[in-house]
């Protein structure tokens, strides 16, 4: 008998990318104009975020997505958990968090999900802006 070899993180990211549709910056931009009720998803962790991020992007780190995302969870996000039916686009530093993250709310029941290709770094490289915000304390 054989033991398979063990999966890596780009395993993992390579059938996400492959169950998700990508967008790319210049989409992102149109949706965001053309779609009022789309939700705008930071999966990185808040101090990625606070570095800089898309406009009106709503933080919820990757590692609190499922119980972010459920209604039957004590300390759901409720701006997440409400749009299930609304368009949503996740993004992280790369894509690879985000389109994990966007597979997860496939199976958690949102219909309508997409991951930017190439995360916050191609929306820069793109020359598409970002906010930086200083938090006091």
């Amino acid at each position: 008998m054989t033991e398979a070899n063990p999966l890596s993180l780009m395993d993992f990211v390579t059938a996400a990318r492959a169950r998700v549709r990508e967008i790319a910056p210049d989409e992102l931009q149109k949706m965001l104009v053309d779609t009022p009720n789309l939700l705008l998803v930071d999966v990185r962790e808040s101090s990625e975020h606070e570095q800089g991020h898309i406009q009106d992007a709503h933080l919820v780190p990757r590692g609190i997505l499922e119980a972010a995302a459920d209604m039957n969870y004590p300390k759901h996000d409720e701006a997440l958990y409400t749009a299930r039916g609304r368009p949503v686009v996740l993004y992280c530093a790369t894509g690879g968090r985000s389109a994990m993250a966007a597979v997860t709310l496939q199976m958690m029941g949102f219909k309508d999900v997409y991951n930017l290709a190439g995360g916050i770094m191609k929306w820069q490289e793109a020359g598409c802006p970002i906010v930086r915000e200083a938090r006091f304390i």
